[in-house]
């Protein structure tokens, strides 16, 4: 019996994740705060798109959420027309979204009153990874609603993990998002070092990305940054959301995180630059401005 799936969030990961369940033979209806980009995606792809999240939620074995922030996620599950009004028992709601670790929890505890499960299962892998279906997906929630759901996230990453109870796949894609930054701090300083020395840069990274520096940052962003391509896999707007979240769960652990904070700061700069919805790896540019070198005349 084929499972009804229903996604909310049609933005730059959203998209994909739609396109790769779509082609995978899944029936998906759809539903976007902005109207437009789901008609759009309804003249691309065999999809339904619903009136409201309560409408989508009625017809779903599977109700998939993928907005920006914690008031997003709230706003589309306890809302007016919101999911939970409409939902029915026994389905399953995973929330691929970046949100606060302790909200997931309470919206996990808010649907299981209504015998709903609740997944927290933020995805990393940037817009390259929801278009080809590759995303690694770090949930939290019961072994019984992750096996029920694996089949599903299977046609959008290919590495699926149950970290632990609800509020677990949060905690660990903060950890993710302090090592995405961190990582692309030190690719920056490490490519304006060597453009400092006039080397040839991609050389240098095929050179360092097989031994111990390797990353998935270095060989991606890392080549885009010395190309001057600065277009988002995921804005500095949306980083810097994350971060602040990894802030806030820090400050509640009584945490020191010093070179996050300093990315942090980093970003605030870009920011008030303007620079808020180029790729995160816009990093650079801020270590550009201090240090003087660039790494590309040419900018896209």
């Amino acid at each position: 019996m084929t499972s009804q799936i229903g996604f909310i969030g049609l933005g730059i990961m959203g998209r994909g994740m739609v396109k790769n369940l779509v082609e995978k033979g899944h029936s998906v209806t759809v539903w976007n705060r902005t109207v437009e980009r789901a008609d759009a995606l309804k003249s691309e792809l065999k999809v339904t798109v619903a009136s409201s999240p309560r409408t989508l939620a009625a017809n779903s074995d599977f109700v998939l959420i993928c907005v920006s922030d914690t008031p997003d996620v709230e706003a589309v599950l306890f809302g007016k027309d919101g999911v939970a009004s409409g939902i029915r028992r026994g389905a399953t709601v995973v929330d691929l979204s970046t949100i606060s670790p302790s909200a997931a929890k309470r919206f996990g505890s808010e649907l299981s009153k209504l015998g709903v499960a609740f997944l927290d299962a933020p995805v990393s892998g940037g817009s390259e990874g929801a278009a080809k279906g590759t995303l690694s997906i770090m949930s939290g929630g019961t072994p019984e609603a992750f096996d029920r759901a694996k089949p599903i996230l299977e046609a959008i990453g290919t590495r699926i993990t149950l970290i632990g109870p609800s509020g677990s796949g949060q905690m660990t894609k903060l950890m993710n998002q302090v090592l995405v930054v961190v990582n692309m701090l030190a690719v920056g300083e490490a490519l304006l070092l060597g453009r400092a020395a006039d080397l040839d840069l991609h050389k240098a990274v095929q050179a360092m990305e097989a031994g111990a520096a390797g990353s998935w940052m270095l060989s991606n962003r890392g080549n885009q940054a010395i190309d001057g391509y600065w277009k988002p896999g995921f804005t500095i707007d949306l980083q810097q959301k994350d971060l602040r979240l990894v802030l806030e769960a820090a400050q509640e652990l009584g945490l020191p995180m010093l070179a996050t904070s300093m990315v942090h700061q980093l970003y605030n700069k870009l920011q008030r630059d303007g620079k808020g919805g180029l790729g995160n790896h816009a990093l650079v540019q801020a270590l550009e401005e201090m240090s003087g070198v660039r790494l590309s005349v040419e900018r896209t």
